[in-house]
Parts: structure tokens; sequence; C-alpha cells
């Protein structure tokens, strides 16, 4: 049945591709910014399409005439959170408008940007596999293949290469509004089961639900999802990363090459629902050449078109997914000089205030350049791994005030029992972020309630201060703060001292170097302060393995004293290099 546009409701299917179609090349022929069309597309059509009542909360829908110029192929898409937010990957429903504007096709396609060839085709013939197109009521039946005809642009084909079903609609002959919604809810049916096919099985409304779990048995859940992978870490490790990504979302995980750092993270992320897939998992990998920071946040062109880098298309997507944890792992950190590349964020990062209930930062880039204020979101994780060797760079005490460094120099290779679990199902956790966010921005948040442990940590900080000041490496507020913050999240998961220990190796001991006299005796009295008795060059190794293993702070203890013997033999010593 062929409809007039005159006669199709405005806030119906057939109208929103009628407008599209008929008024979109007229449109490119004006300014992009601020265009009405454009709006229309970005904000209205959407609108549309969640009302419908086949479209849930398990749907995103985005529309797109372009970022900064028009584009030769607009969309709206509809995607699944538990696959992707982002067009750039995973795989969703769209609606593609052909370039002359006398064709829409709505398809089964996937992110041109960030598959492989060889996926792309994985996941197209898996589509296809489970599709009966018989079993489906449809306007025209749908079709099982590429051959959808968008244009000539390269973006156009990239759709077409991409696309695993389709059902094509001619401008002038716009099937009727009911059988446009039927179209779609057997497309949605289609894509919902495949979903429930490949996806993790994540249980519907969870949250509530996981309202009530304690932090103790989310991060039990955590180690024992990891520990299923067939990745051992101590459950300690665990919690100490879970307290040091709430204390601030920004940490650093060192050790030798090949200790799963990158993988703890990635596993971590998956454990609690962000993946790759979904678009809450980013791995990002650092470049030598990097020496500001227009590859991670993005740049303008020689054409005067703004390229966003992969940390900004993240930060974007997490700001429209506020209940959401989104996490990034820039890998291999100090390949390039993190205070280059990275100074804007961690500037911005310290300007995190509250307002109206919500935590809200300064502008991480020039409001000019790409035409709107972007913001560091609260459910935003960095985490960066390095390596410390002859091709990397240091770090700043700029950098170590800002994170827990934590090492990862612990290698299990006798772990085999993720080769003898069988009946045991690991299945993730749509952990919502407020349970993994931090509380405290500001000491004053916490100080009524955490007066006495507050007072606690600050005299043990008071102490260490003393020792440190001959050689100008004491803490200020900030590290103070964040070690207040720390203690105060662990109270369930570790003991006052247990805790301290993790902060004082983590915060304190990778901004210390020693190559003189001086610098020595200040680790020797803070081997002192961590084990409460006296350190001397005549102490045996057994009887040092004795004190540590009855110290105060034991982990800082053994740190400091492999600092020393590293001092002993080669008359320098840091945290990186012993």
């Amino acid at each position: 049945m062929d409809v007039n546009i005159n006669d199709i409701n405005e806030g119906h299917i057939g109208a929103l591709l009628a407008k599209i179609t008929n008024e979109y090349l007229l449109e490119k022929q004006s300014p992009f910014k601020e265009n009405q069309l454009g709006q229309y597309v970005r904000a209205q059509a959407p609108r549309i399409l969640k009302s419908l009542p086949f479209i849930d909360e398990s749907f995103t829908v985005k529309g797109s005439v372009g970022q900064g110029n028009w584009a030769q192929v607009p969309w709206i898409a509809i995607l699944h959170t538990n696959v992707t937010t982002s067009t750039q990957r995973g795989y969703y429903l769209g609606y593609l408008f052909s370039e002359d504007m006398k064709r829409v096709y709505l398809t089964f396609a996937q992110g041109i940007t960030e598959t492989s060839k060889k996926e792309m085709e994985r996941i197209k013939h898996g589509i296809r596999d489970i599709t009966v197109v018989e079993d489906y009521n449809t306007s025209t039946p749908i079709q099982r293949a590429s051959d959808i005809d968008l244009g000539q642009s390269s973006k156009g084909k990239g759709y077409q290469e991409s696309t695993a079903l389709y059902i094509k609609y001619d401008r002038d002959h716009l099937p009727d509004e009911e059988a446009l919604e039927e179209d779609l809810r057997a497309m949605v049916e289609i894509y919902k089961r495949f979903v429930s096919i490949n996806q993790p099985n994540i249980k519907e409304n969870q949250s509530e639900e996981l309202d009530e779990w304690s932090n103790e048995k989310i991060v039990e859940h955590i180690h024992s999802y990891i520990q299923g992978k067939g990745f051992f870490y101590k459950l300690d490790d665990i919690k100490n990363l879970f307290l040091s990504l709430r204390t601030k979302p920004f940490v650093i995980l060192s050790g030798i090459s090949g200790t799963g750092k990158t993988k703890i993270m990635e596993l971590f992320a998956e454990s609690v629902g962000a993946t790759d897939e979904n678009g809450r998992f980013r791995l990002v990998p650092v470049r030598p050449d990097w020496s500001d920071g227009s590859d991670l946040l993005g740049y303008t062109d020689i054409k005067g078109e703004f390229q966003k880098g992969p940390l900004l298309t993240v930060i974007e997507e997490a700001s429209q997914d506020p209940s959401q944890p989104y996490f990034v792992v820039l890998d291999e950190m100090n390949l390039a000089r993190v205070e280059y590349y990275f100074s804007d964020f961690l500037s911005v990062i310290e300007s995190r205030k509250w307002h109206d209930g919500e935590v809200v930062s300064a502008s991480i880039m020039d409001e000019t350049q790409i035409g709107r204020k972007v913001t560091i979101p609260s459910n935003l994780y960095i985490v960066g791994t390095v390596n410390m060797d002859e091709t990397t760079h240091p770090f700043s005490k700029k950098v170590l005030d800002r994170a827990n460094t934590i090492e990862c120099n612990d290698v299990h290779l006798d772990w085999f029992f993720f080769l003898e679990e069988e009946e045991v199902s690991h299945q993730p956790l749509a952990l919502p972020n407020h349970r993994l966010t931090s509380k405290y921005l500001r000491l004053k948040d916490a100080y009524s309630t955490h007066k006495d442990l507050i007072q606690n940590v600050t005299t043990e900080l008071v102490k260490l201060n003393q020792l440190l000041e001959p050689i100008q490496a004491h803490v200020g507020y900030r590290v103070r703060d964040e070690i207040c913050f720390y203690v105060i999240y662990s109270r369930s998961l570790f003991s006052l001292e247990e805790a301290l220990d993790y902060q004082f190796y983590q915060k304190i001991l990778p901004r210390l170097t020693a190559s003189h006299g001086q610098s020595f005796q200040v680790l020797k009295n803070l081997f002192t302060y961590f084990t409460n008795q006296q350190y001397n060059e005549d102490l045996t190794t057994e009887r040092v393995h004795e004190m540590i293993k009855t110290a105060r702070f034991p982990r800082s203890a053994e740190k400091v004293h492999d600092m020393l013997v590293r001092g002993d033999l080669d008359g320098f010593t840091s945290f990186w290099s012993s």
C-alpha cells in the first residue's frame, strides 16, 4: 500500500523516513551547524523510535547526519546496550538512507570502523544462520544479503559490506505505518535472539539485587570470574584494584612484561558487564610519537574537520550512559611522555566538584575546537599499563600523585584450577556505576562521618612526612585525602594497617629515588618505621625476612628492602628499578 506523505502522522516511522528522504538533499546545501533537519535526526527521530513499545530499555537509539560536515549516508541506529553503544563497533539495526535519497534500508548491520573484515563475515553468517525469513510477516521479504545500493561513497560501500539482513523501501512507495512497525518489530526480534545467543548471560533487572550486595561479595565475584578464566590473582590484589579504582578513577599497573596487566583489567571490566563488544571497555595502545593530547582526544585536520580520538569517543559514550561503568586501558602508557599527551586529563580530573548532587569537571578540550563542552564523566575509569625499561619514560610526581600505582610481578604458572573446573558458571554482573564510583572528592565530604579514622590515618602520614622531608619527598594534601578515602572504602575488606600498607606502597614509595647518603638513610628510616625494628647492613637474609614477616606494614617494608639491596649493588635505586 503506497501512502501519501501528507497523510502521515509526524510521530510515525513513515513521517520520519519521508521527512529525511524529501528534505536531506536540499538541507545539505545549507550550513551544517545548528541545522534543523540535523537536530531532528539526532534528537526527534530517536525519540519517535524509542516510543515504540517493543523498543524497550535494552536499547538506545541514535541518529546522525555527519560530524562537522554533512554525511553522504545519514542513518538512525537502534543499539542493544549489551552489545554496543556506538555504531563504530558491534552489531545493530539501522535505517540507512541512499545518497540520492530515493531508497531507505532497514538493516541488521555492523560497526565498520572497529570490526575486521574477517570478524564482519563471521557475524554476518551467524546472523543469517539463525534467521528463517519465512517466519516473519514483513511488508516485503527480509533479504539475507548485502546487496544494498547506498551509492558510490566509501561509507556507502562500507555499510553495504557490513549488512547481514535488510528490508528495502522506495521513497515514493513507503508501506503504511502498521507495516513499517511490523517490519521493525521483526528485525528487533531477530536482533534480540542473536544477542541472547552470542552475548554473556547478564541477568535482567539485576541492579536492584546488586544494591544489596556487600563490597566483599562483589569483589569475591570479580575474583572468581577472573580465576575461572584461567588467570590467578590473589583475592587481596583484586580487593586492592577495586578500592584503587573507587578511590580515584586513574590507576597505573606496572610490572614485567607478560604478567597480565592488560588482561586483569579486561577481565575485571568483563566481570562487571563492560566489554569491547558493548563499547564499555576500550584498549588504546600508546604510541612513542605522542607529544600532545591530539592523538588521544582529537584534532582538526587540514580540511578543517575535527577528527575524534579514541578517548574522546569513550568519554562521549560514557556521558550518554551514566549508570554504567566504562573502562579505558592505555596500553604501555609510558612509551611516550605521559605528562605531554595526558596533561589535560590529569589537570581536569582535579577540577571535579559536586554540583546539584552530580560530579562535574572543567572542559577537557577547547570548546571552540569541537563546538561543545566535554567534561570527564564520573563513570569513566582510566588504567595505564607500564613496563620500565630502556624504551620507556619515567613518571613525574604530577602523574604519580594522581594515581595508585599497583605492581603486578607475581606469576603463578602452576595454577591449573581453571582446567579442572567444569560445572561452575562464571557470568558477569551488570554492576551499576554507583557501586564503583567515589562518594568523596574532598576530605570535608567524609570528615563528619569518619573523623576518627581520618585522624588516625593523618597521624601516620605526619610521621612519614617527617622521615621524607630531608629529601623533599613528603606528600601534600591531595595524597593525604586519597589515602584517607581508600582507607574509608576498605573498612570491610582490609584492616587499617593492611589498607595503609597498600597505600604507602602505591602512593608514597613510587615517588622515591636514592643516589646519595642522605636519601639512602631515608630508606633505612622508612624500613624501621614499617617494621618497628632498626635496619643495618649486617642483617642476614633470614633475619630480614623475619622482620618483614612480623612488620606492621610488611608489603612496604619488603619493597624498601629491595630498593636498599639494589642501591648497595648499583649506587642508585628507585621504586621502579628495584
